[in-house]
């Protein structure tokens, strides 16, 4: 909120005493609307509102040259702008800024139009220097909050799925499908965020010689997304074997109780380097107690090891070892271990400024 006030101001100041317009409303109105998304999306959403201006005035003057003013003009001017809005991604704000540029144009005239360009270049280009110059998102927290979310997100559906497994409880199932739900919905903001990163290591130069570190993160991103589906997946299995043969299954409730565990501490602290290698450990103890699948119950008991064995490799691969290597050590006998190697997480800009005002380096 004080970065849209101080946007605001900065835009009207500009439109009132550099552009000398009486009445500069759109210019503050501009930069608000500009700033009003998640961080890593804001300097996206101040061209499409320029776009959409664009769209709209070009619509209405084609609008009026045919059909002059009047209500069919209008009317014709805010149909085309927002197909040609639709047409060029169909963004919601493109639309919504398409439409109204165009009925301004034709309802006050032309050189309202014109004015409402140039007030709606004033604050989205004051917004573009607030959110990629002066208060830049930082794309590697942007990717652990979302990591954090998903992560505490599923760490939930495995805990109420472990209690199912372990209680052969019905009642909990409408709940465990009521979370399942919300981490999909979860995973997309995690892709979200990934795209975010992507656009600001392109366009904010504070971060052009950060590009490897971001990277990283986004790759471990990626890894999350699969993890998560692996989970689901497992969530989802058990609650639908469960319905199908009680008791036997809860063999498996506390891998799966442990897997919650871990995730639930992942997700305090996604980018601490000792919390992924005990979290690797645990996943890695989790396949191998799982490496005798069972036979009983038609192989459910089976089917359902082994997507614990996923979920927890794809675990293994989230904490930073490598994917190749993940699948090696589940395969492997657990006296043929060998070293469990974790890398560092990358450290986020406010952490290496940390690290290097102590002394320390990450």
């Amino acid at each position: 909120m004080a970065q849209q006030t101080a946007a605001a101001s900065t835009a009207w100041l500009i439109a009132r005493h550099v552009v000398h317009h009486r009445q500069p409303f759109f210019a503050p109105v501009a930069a608000v609307v500009a700033l009003n998304a998640t961080r890593g999306e804001r300097g996206t959403n101040a061209v499409r509102l320029v776009l959409g201006v664009i769209v709209g005035i070009l619509a209405a003057d084609l609008a009026m040259t045919v059909l002059h003013h009047g209500y069919g003009a209008l009317a014709a001017a805010a149909f085309l702008a927002m197909m040609v809005a639709l047409a060029l991604g169909g963004e919601r704000i493109v639309i919504a800024q398409a439409a109204v540029g165009a009925i301004l144009a034709v309802a006050v005239g032309g050189a309202a139009g014109a004015q409402r360009l140039v007030d709606a270049t004033i604050g989205s280009g004051v917004a573009l220097v607030f959110s990629q110059l002066v208060f830049p998102a930082e794309p590697v927290v942007l990717l652990r909050r979302a990591e954090s979310a998903v992560l505490e997100s599923i760490s939930s559906v495995l805990r109420l799925t472990a209690q199912a497994l372990e209680r052969d409880d019905d009642s909990l199932d409408g709940e465990v499908a009521q979370h399942l739900r919300s981490a999909r919905d979860l995973l997309v903001d995690l892709a979200r965020a990934r795209e975010s990163s992507r656009r600001t290591i392109r366009h904010s130069p504070l971060w052009w010689g950060r590009v490897t570190p971001i990277s990283l993160e986004r790759h471990n991103a990626e890894r999350l997304d699969l993890l998560g589906s692996s989970c689901l997946m497992l969530a989802r299995l058990a609650t639908a074997h469960r319905m199908a043969d009680s008791g036997e299954l809860a063999d498996c409730a506390p891998d799966v109780r442990e897997l919650a565990v871990v995730l639930e501490e992942l997700a305090r602290a996604p980018g601490d380097h000792e919390t992924r290698r005990r979290a690797a450990r645990h996943a890695l103890n989790v396949v191998h107690r799982c490496a005798a699948p069972g036979t009983g119950g038609d192989g459910r008991l089976a089917a359902l090891q082994v997507a614990v064995r996923m979920a927890a490799t794809d675990l293994m691969a989230f904490a930073g070892v490598d994917p190749a290597r993940a699948t090696d050590l589940a395969r492997a006998a657990q006296a043929d271990l060998g070293e469990l190697a974790v890398p560092a997480p990358p450290p986020t800009l406010w952490a290496r400024l940390r690290n290097r005002r102590h002394g320390s380096h990450p």
